[in-house]
């Protein structure tokens, strides 16, 4: 437990990030898996879906959920398939 006030300050701040934190990478993955299985499945709607997760990739290595490289390779290897 904390001691200070200042220490249980920060540990309400890392709860309500890290709840921000897991819903964010959570929305990021849910859009990638969309994305690849209607590229696999060649999909109607795999356009609209691939963008949604560039969207979400992009917003993802902006917050700094993922690195910004990782992010690059993410939708390089969605546009190659």
């Amino acid at each position: 437990m904390a001691n200070s006030i200042s220490a249980e300050k920060r540990a309400r701040a890392n709860a309500k990030k890290r709840l921000y934190n897991t819903s964010a990478k959570s929305s990021y993955r849910k859009a990638l898996k969309k994305a690849l299985l209607a590229i696999e499945n060649d999909s109607e709607d795999k356009d609209s879906l691939i963008k949604e997760a560039i969207k979400q990739t992009d917003m993802a290595a902006s917050k700094g959920l993922i690195h910004k490289n990782k992010a690059s390779r993410i939708k390089s290897k969605m546009s190659t398939k």
